[in-house]
């Protein structure tokens, strides 16, 4: 009986803190609110948002047909974990009251306190939730962005562990070290203003990571390897664009000069990289494609997101079309020089498009842009530079170790990769029963599609090339 009640204590103290925040909602500090730069950061959250299921578009385009559902649903699931993730400890720890200057503390589990009050911290002109809710963004997009390096080769229900552990282990403390109030590399001066570091190095180097872990895919090196759907590449290069204005821009916490000083760097950097990697892959291959000029584009708003609040419109083009550029190297000359089976350039467009841009940042980053940011080498300040190598190195170097542990422990606990048989099939078919492309199937393959209780298709009758 006494168990008994101790567990009904238990469940009933966990129901009242679950429910506590919401009678702290209200703003009982007396600090104004700017309604215009909350109706912005709301809308700029909605705007990162859209550049999820636009990475779901991006690299289901690039992938093999056969794989296409699978590559779309690692991407669309991370919304739904990181969303829940971020709301029961996510925010707290990389956001709340810091702890020894490396993560938050749990003092903001579940949004508990976390209302309409503004936090000076943060943003002294928004409530903390709504400033939360556009953190949530950021949070969901990053290990997204780790399934260009696994592509096409993992379990799905050890990729959901994966996202699990390295949201809560990786994204968290980063972004807490970086724009967490006390967080270590931002007291020490690193400037990131949208997520050079945080953000894409973070996610490139797991990338890295998880291609070399897990090895090349089964057919790597064959022709079959190419992207499979080339409007889809478009489209999804059109929804990041739209949505990074959200990302970038947003990142002002208000809607003032900066927001806009961020939206025509950030614009004017990713045409700059689409044409510097066009001018490259037509010096070294003779022409050029949309899945490059889409890649550029790509590496361009990676590159300035570090340092879209900090450098002026002309250091933005210089910033754009060396991302480009680099990334272009990177993602066919060093893959290909290494030998790593980065399937769709994780490490390539985000690890190295913004490593230059963190660096960059230290180059073209002025005061006479954003008085709260400092001056970079070309402004007098070589020590800034200095400063953004170490945020990159720290960055590399947590993000590249712990996402190997974490890939270790999930390996050896339900195992990782797929078998070469489910690789080969396509793991549309073999995990999730399920075809992109139902009418190009074979009639052996359609029941697993639609349920053996359903007749079978004559596609050699009704297809497209049937007379």
């Amino acid at each position: 009986m006494n168990r008994k009640k101790t567990w009904i204590t238990l469940v009933s103290s966990f129901f009242i803190t679950l429910f506590t925040p919401i009678v702290s909602f209200a703003n009982t500090t007396g600090n104004p609110i700017s309604a215009g730069d909350t109706a912005w950061i709301l809308a700029s959250s909605a705007l990162v948002l859209i550049m999820t299921p636009g990475l779901a578009f991006f690299y289901g385009g690039l992938v093999r047909k056969k794989s296409v559902i699978t590559t779309m649903l690692e991407v669309f699931s991370v919304i739904l974990i990181v969303s829940v993730q971020w709301v029961l400890f996510g925010y707290s720890l990389a956001f709340g009251p810091d702890f020894h200057h490396v993560i938050g503390g749990l003092q903001w589990a579940f949004f508990h306190g976390v209302g309409a009050a503004p936090d000076a911290n943060y943003a002294g002109t928004i409530p903390n939730m709504v400033f939360g809710i556009f953190q949530m963004m950021f949070a969901i997009i990053t290990p997204a962005l780790i399934v260009g390096g696994l592509a096409e080769r993992v379990k799905f229900s050890s990729f959901v562990v994966f996202i699990i552990l390295w949201a809560t282990f990786i994204y968290d403390p980063l972004a807490h070290w970086v724009w967490g109030y006390g967080g270590w590399l931002r007291n020490l001066g690193v400037l990131d203003f949208a997520g050079g570091t945080v953000v894409h190095i973070s996610s490139g180097v797991a990338g890295l990571v998880a291609a070399l872990y897990l090895g090349k895919r089964a057919e790597h090196g064959s022709k079959n390897l190419r992207a499979h759907n080339v409007p889809f590449v478009l489209l999804g290069t059109a929804l990041l664009w739209f949505g990074w204005f959200g990302f970038n821009a947003g990142s002002a916490v208000q809607a003032n000069f900066l927001s806009g000083e961020a939206f025509l760097a950030t614009n004017t950097a990713t045409a700059a990289a689409a044409i510097g990697w066009m001018l490259v892959e037509r010096l070294h291959t003779g022409h050029v494609t949309l899945v490059g000029a889409s890649a550029g584009a790509v590496a361009g708003l990676v590159a300035i997101t570090p340092a879209a609040g900090y450098v002026s419109p002309l250091s933005s083009i210089y910033v754009g079309v060396f991302g480009g550029i680099f990334c272009y190297l990177a993602s066919v000359f060093m893959k290909r020089k290494l030998g790593y089976d980065d399937a769709l350039d994780a490490f390539g467009g985000h690890g190295i498009g913004g490593t230059w841009g963190a660096i960059a940042t230290g180059l073209f980053a002025s005061t006479a842009v954003n008085s709260a940011g400092a001056n970079g080498l070309f402004a007098g300040n070589p020590h800034q530079v200095v400063l953004q190598l170490v945020g990159v190195a720290s960055t590399w170097i947590f993000s590249g170790l712990g996402t190997w542990v974490i890939i270790k422990v999930v390996d050896l606990v339900m195992g990782f990769r797929v078998t070469k048989e489910e690789e080969v099939m396509g793991l549309d078919l073999m995990l999730h029963k399920e075809s992109a492309y139902p009418e190009t199937l074979s009639p052996d393959e359609l029941p697993l599609v639609y349920g053996d209780e359903l007749p079978v298709l004559n596609v050699a009758t009704t297809g497209p090339s049937a007379p």
